[in-house]
């Protein structure tokens, strides 16, 4: 049964983040270079660009990019396969999906796999380099496409899969964020969480409030994918000061 684990830890801010851009268009793997090298004001350093799944594993490897861009249709290996095996390395690195659609299933999908958000291509540049440095610090990137892409699956999948796809998105989330919302779900106010969790009433609106913006639901959604994520004694995390 799946359950839910720690997230990573977060890098320090202040280190360049590294980063590798994978794309079957080279057009595309150049645009995005510049965009971080050039916009990024030093805060971003591209590493290597490849236009093949096997070809970015093999990189990755020996590079240790902090970040991947990934692109989902390539002709050797596609980007979900690419992420499953970057995210089982010794070193792990953070994995964005690089798209400018969000195909049906394309989102579970990326999700299972160990994709902690998705980039558009159409994305503004100081866009695509926030969500480079925000994935960095622990925060999924979905945007509100994606999110109702994942929705959308959701309510269309069998039971046991909207269960695992909505513990999978629930485990994005650092703990404490998760907390809170499982919390909220129950119906407690923020008043109450604060209390159940030692903390104040404000660091617990925080809380639920980011976990809102990087998951791009409002209270009740979250509450409904709580539900969905059909929780149990095994897989509830453990409430602590």
């Amino acid at each position: 049964m799946m359950g839910i684990v720690k997230a990573e830890e977060p890098r320090e801010a202040s280190t360049i983040v590294t980063v590798s851009i994978i794309d079957d268009d080279p057009m595309v793997c150049q645009a995005m270079e510049l965009i971080l090298n050039d916009y990024s004001q030093g805060l971003i350093r591209v590493v290597s660009t490849s236009t093949g799944g096997r070809e970015a594993v093999r990189k990755a490897r020996s590079e240790h990019p902090d970040v991947v861009l990934m692109d989902i249709a390539m002709p050797d290996m596609d980007g979900i396969a690419a992420t499953q095996q970057l995210r089982a390395l010794p070193h792990p690195t953070h994995v964005l999906i690089l798209t400018s659609l969000n195909p049906s299933n394309t989102v579970q999908r990326a999700i299972e796999a160990g994709a902690e958000g998705f980039v558009s291509k159409t994305d503004a540049p100081e866009e695509i380099i926030r969500r480079v440095l925000d994935v960095c610090q622990g925060a999924p990137q979905f945007n509100v496409a994606s999110q109702r892409q994942l929705l959308a699956d959701l309510g269309s999948s069998r039971p046991q899969a909207r269960r695992d796809e909505a513990r999978a998105l629930l485990n994005a989330l650092p703990a404490r964020e998760r907390e809170t919302v499982i919390l909220a779900a129950e119906g407690m106010t923020n008043a109450e969480i604060a209390a159940r969790m030692f903390i104040s009433e404000r660091t617990a609106k925080a809380h639920l409030s980011s976990a809102a913006d990087k998951l791009a639901m409002g209270r009740v959604q979250m509450a409904r994918l709580v539900e969905r994520a059909d929780l149990d004694d095994g897989t509830r995390p453990v409430i602590s000061a």
